[in-house]
């Protein structure tokens, strides 16, 4: 199966089903199942900011105990998706099928998610679905897609 890794808190967002989009600076054709990999870095500072500490929080999380160096969840990878101009007050235009700009069809990403990924014009989101949250399963990451085997 493919895996990427993700930083905390980042990773375990997306596991606890908050974070719907992770942000790139490149887009993908893969689709289908991807596990999630937290990272062995997690970035503190964040963590402490809204409205993330209250998220981690409600779930039961803090920076001092997210999982590291693990796959924490396995989605399904449903699209990858130019991100536009920023607009309207910090709402983001990212979803135009095949990357054609056209208004009548862009999805407007609003608030707790757009605090949740970098959403700057020309980066991309890529869409989870079907999150399914695991006990973690340790591993070592890579940079870029790579491919994870679970042991039986």
């Amino acid at each position: 199966m493919k895996a990427i890794t993700i930083i905390q808190p980042w990773a375990t967002l997306i596991a606890i089903g908050e974070k719907k989009f992770e942000t790139r600076s490149w887009a993908t054709k893969h689709r289908g199942p991807l596990a999630i990999h937290a990272g062995k870095k997690i970035d503190q500072e964040v963590c402490m900011m809204e409205p993330i500490k209250s998220t981690l929080a409600k779930h039961g999380y803090t920076a001092d105990n997210l999982p590291t160096g693990a796959v924490v969840a396995v989605a399904q990878l449903t699209g990858s998706y130019m991100i536009y101009d920023t607009i309207d007050n910090g709402v983001h235009i990212v979803r135009c099928p095949d990357n054609q700009y056209d208004f009548d069809k862009v999805e407007f990403i609003r608030k707790p998610e757009s605090d949740f990924g970098y959403y700057s014009e020309g980066r991309y989101a890529w869409e989870m679905s079907d999150v399914k949250k695991m006990k973690p399963v340790a591993a070592k990451g890579q940079q870029g897609l790579w491919n994870w085997e679970e042991e039986s």
